[in-house]
């Protein structure tokens, strides 16, 4: 079986995420796939990021991996997608990010190709699962194949419960979390490895 390339995409305000996206990938890689971690630009301005300490230093972690380009996405078999939420859909970063590929889309580059989301915010009931759903709606006007995580595994009656993707309020992830996003991670790999044989 071909060894499946995903990447590991994610926005980080805080942290939560960026820690939902190493977990994600060091799950990935364990499931044996190859992964690269990447990160979706910023497009607040300098001045509001810097005003708010917790912000800047989230960005100068988020630095060290390189932005995500077409070329990433044309070189992945599937996607994790993890992003925080805003106001009850996906934060602007992530829209702004995905309104610019238009031009894969119209290329067909992204058709069959394997997508997983994650979302987090304030509140237990702060629209994470509204986010990722949109989330899966853009990817399916890509030609991309959802893979959620369902109820197909135990530790999904443990997290909370999203059927479609992994949730959470921010902080460290917890043990529980870590599994969820694990599994979601590793299921993302074993469907994406069936598809391209």
């Amino acid at each position: 079986m071909a060894k499946p390339k995903i990447a590991v995409v994610f926005y980080s305000t805080y942290g939560t995420n960026h820690g939902i996206a190493a977990a994600a990938a060091k799950a990935a890689e364990e499931a044996g796939a190859d992964v690269r971690v990447l990160r979706i630009p910023e497009t607040a301005p300098e001045a509001v990021v810097n005003g708010q300490d917790a912000w800047k230093a989230q960005a100068e972690r988020a630095s060290e991996f390189p932005a995500v380009s077409n070329d990433d996405l044309v070189w992945a078999d599937g996607i994790f997608l993890t992003s925080p939420t805003r106001y009850g859909g996906m934060a602007s970063q992530t829209r702004a990010w995905l309104d610019t590929l238009g031009g894969l889309w119209m290329q067909g580059a992204l058709v069959n190709k394997t997508i997983t989301a994650s979302a987090t915010s304030q509140n237990k009931n702060g629209g994470t699962e509204g986010a990722i759903q949109q989330t899966y709606v853009s990817a399916m006007h890509f030609g991309m194949i959802p893979v959620v995580p369902g109820y197909a595994d135990s530790v999904k009656f443990e997290d909370g419960g999203n059927p479609y993707g992994f949730s959470a309020q921010p902080g460290e992830l917890s043990e529980v979390g870590h599994r969820s996003v694990a599994y979601q991670a590793k299921r993302l790999v074993d469907i994406t490895a069936k598809l391209i044989g």
